[in-house]
């Protein structure tokens, strides 16, 4: 992943823009983690709707995402931008889809789901350098947000039992 920044001018690209998150993915430090914030509210819509119909939007999201990753990294020249942040709002949407919407189980998905992603262990790194494109750039936090959401709800079984 590259820690180059996007320039503002590239915002102007519907496609930059919707990847890097409406821009929070530009903030720094931390761009993956400003990104990740703008997973919260999705994950609040998805929790209005029955298990089979949030797992059918984070499937089309992922889709979508596979061929947006794909189109921003060819328009910025840089593969996996660390600007590029709608793979992280996806991956957490899954990390707490199987979760209560409540705080305590939502800021665990999020402390998790930016562990597994920071920290890349195996499964996440084999997705991330193994994968081609747009579907590399999803995959990998896809897979942090499989693992995100089980360590969460194994912390929030022990938190609160």
């Amino acid at each position: 992943m590259s820690g180059a920044r996007i320039p503002l001018a590239a915002l102007r690209d519907p496609v930059v823009l919707v990847a890097t998150g409406f821009g929070l993915g530009c903030l720094r430090p931390g761009p993956g983690t400003w990104g990740t914030l703008l997973g919260v509210p999705l994950a609040l819509g998805l929790a209005t709707l029955p298990l089979w119909g949030a797992l059918a939007a984070l499937a089309v999201l992922a889709a979508a995402g596979v061929v947006l990753c794909t189109a921003a990294g060819e328009r910025l020249g840089v593969h996996d931008s660390g600007g590029v942040v709608f793979d992280e709002i996806v991956g957490y949407g899954l990390t707490v889809v199987w979760l209560p919407a409540e705080p305590l189980a939502l800021a665990l998905g999020f402390l998790w789901f930016r562990v597994f992603d920071i920290a890349k262990p195996w499964p996440v790194s084999w997705a991330d350098r193994s994968l081609p494109g747009g579907l590399g750039v999803m995959a990998d936090d896809l897979v942090a947000g499989a693992l995100a959401a089980l360590a969460s709800a194994g912390s929030l079984a022990l938190l609160v039992g």
